[in-house]
């Protein structure tokens, strides 16, 4: 059989899909990412845990790749959860869940566009949308990941501040240190943050419907919208949205804004709080990569004290 028909054939038996064809197409965070042709001709997406080596030796002790598998799994879980959950607000379009099972998620294929001024207008006025739908409350009902890296997303009633320092910055920061990205300089700083969370936060909002990795890579640009993919989506603050199109520059931010801004307005003084939010995905970077992010954990840390 040939690599292909080896690939259908494990994303069909992990999903229960008739798939005709499978191709690597690439990898990130320890998934491949596979380009799915079903029965029929139908085009679609599959992230799917790497092919397990038959040859290779047990490890002693307890079995680390049962341990990873079982994070593949929370982590399609939550991608699946998520993308479902932000499809119900029927506001900014995503792909349709077609399977997801313990070593595959498979979503509708995205044909790529454009991302014009239009089209950039047009995602802010439903990334407003979005928002607006709203949430049960900060946090989700499911387990949460970021990339590769588990989410806290224990729902309760304390205020948005409490909830980001306890369910977002804590953790990562612990993480970051014990893994010798951050030094303990570096995490007074974001302890200093902490601190005084309550008064850096802004005015107090409810719970918005967000995305919670909302990076430039995650939004795709077709038939004129823009389309949100790989969600950590809970609820959250809507301003965590904008200031990850932020962090790493969206095309066409500035039309994202105005077409947001005129659907359902700012807080005042939002772009001051865009290092607060920004905060956390820069802690996952620095758990991800490394001490190479220091320097901005440094910076936004710095930059929301100066609020």
């Amino acid at each position: 059989m040939s690599r292909s028909g080896v690939l259908a054939d494990r994303i069909a038996r992990q999903t229960g899909l008739a798939v005709r064809e499978a191709r690597v197409v690439g990898a990130q965070h320890g998934y491949q990412h596979l380009m799915v042709t079903l029965s029929g001709g139908r085009r679609a997406f599959a992230k799917a845990a790497p092919a397990r080596d038959p040859a290779a030796s047990p490890d002693p002790g307890p079995d680390p790749r049962a341990a990873r598998a079982g994070a593949v799994a929370a982590a399609f879980a939550a991608e699946a959860n998520g993308l479902r959950w932000l499809a119900e607000a029927a506001a900014v379009p995503v792909p349709e869940v077609l399977a997801v099972g313990p070593e595959a998620l498979v979503i509708s294929m995205i044909p790529p566009g454009r991302a014009t001024p239009e089209a950039a207008f047009g995602f802010g006025t439903d990334l407003a949308r979005l928002h607006a739908v709203g949430a049960a409350g900060f946090g989700a009902p499911w387990p949460g990941f970021i990339a590769s890296l588990p989410l806290d997303n224990t729902q309760d009633e304390a205020d948005w501040p409490r909830w980001y320092a306890h369910r977002r910055l804590l953790p990562f920061l612990s993480r970051a240190v014990d893994a010798g990205a951050l030094r303990p300089q570096d995490a007074r700083l974001v302890e200093a943050v902490i601190d005084r969370i309550g008064s850096l936060a802004g005015p107090a909002e409810p719970p918005s419907r967000i995305h919670g990795d909302c990076w430039a890579g995650n939004v795709l640009w077709s038939g004129g919208r823009g389309w949100l993919i790989d969600p950590a989506a809970h609820g959250g603050h809507r301003e965590t949205d904008l200031a990850m199109l932020a962090l790493f520059g969206a095309p066409g931010l500035d039309r994202i804004l105005v077409g947001y801004n005129d659907t359902v307005p700012l807080a005042a003084g939002w772009r001051s709080r865009i290092p607060l939010h920004q905060l956390h995905p820069l802690l996952v970077h620095a758990c991800l990569f490394g001490a190479s992010y220091s320097e901005e954990v440094r910076s936004a840390a710095r930059a929301a004290l100066a609020i």
